[in-house]
């Protein structure tokens, strides 16, 4: 009897912190997901889309990323709580974003409204890029421990990047393409590598820039 009421004793901490880092990032992403949605009402133009100003772009850029990437990190999260409590929780997600942040620094320097052959080469590229050892490295690492929010955004990057390269190609203001690889990603983050699945989604990513290039009046309207 003293040693349950021991364990249960030193179970509600860890109860705690685990509800209160589901709620706070669950409902940050929640929340992420309401803003990107209504700030990119009517600004999707395919891959013409433009930016806009610098300080609008990166805010709404983090709020995607919040919205996309915060779910699949939740496990992490929750980790980072049970080790260094409850008050490590917005460290933990505050430089998890921040590398995000950073890449939207570099998105923006670097993007301009492009044709059809550009999004769909691009689309390509994202496509084998997941097949590689580069991607399958990051990947585990990304599902590994980590030390900090800011090693977990490197290796999500590093995951991740293909399907954000993607993203900006089809059109970076899409909520269409935004949740079609926020479930990429999610799914990515929590199930094992499997070529069974790895492989048909990089086929499907490389074929959708092929069409895009030969046939793009096949990709309905809402997409492209």
């Amino acid at each position: 009897m003293l040693l349950s009421n021991r364990v249960a004793i030193a179970y509600r901490p860890r109860a705690a912190a685990t509800a209160v880092a589901l709620t706070a990032t669950l409902g940050l992403a929640a929340a992420s997901w309401l803003v990107a949605v209504r700030q990119m009402n009517g600004m999707d133009m395919g891959p013409a889309t433009t930016l806009g100003p610098f300080a609008f772009f990166l805010a709404l850029w983090v709020s995607m990323m919040a919205a996309m990437m915060l779910p699949g990190a939740t496990p992490a999260v929750v980790k980072s709580a049970h080790a260094g409590g409850v008050r490590a929780v917005p460290l933990f997600v505050g430089s998890y974003l921040a590398v995000w942040a950073l890449v939207g620094v570099v998105v923006y320097a670097l993007y301009r409204p492009h044709g059809l052959l550009a999004a769909g080469a691009v689309l390509i590229a994202a496509g084998v890029y997941e097949l590689t050892p580069l991607k399958y490295n990051f990947r585990r690492h990304c599902r590994e421990g980590v030390r900090s929010g800011f090693d977990l955004g490197l290796c999500c990057v590093g995951s991740s990047i293909g399907l954000m390269m993607g993203l900006a190609a089809v059109s970076v203001m899409s909520i269409a393409w935004m949740s079609v690889i926020a479930i990429l990603v999610l799914a990515q983050k929590l199930a094992p590598a499997t070529a069974a699945v790895d492989v048909p989604v990089a086929l499907v990513i490389v074929g959708l820039g092929i069409l895009i290039i030969l046939a793009p009046s096949s990709i309905p309207g809402s997409l492209l």
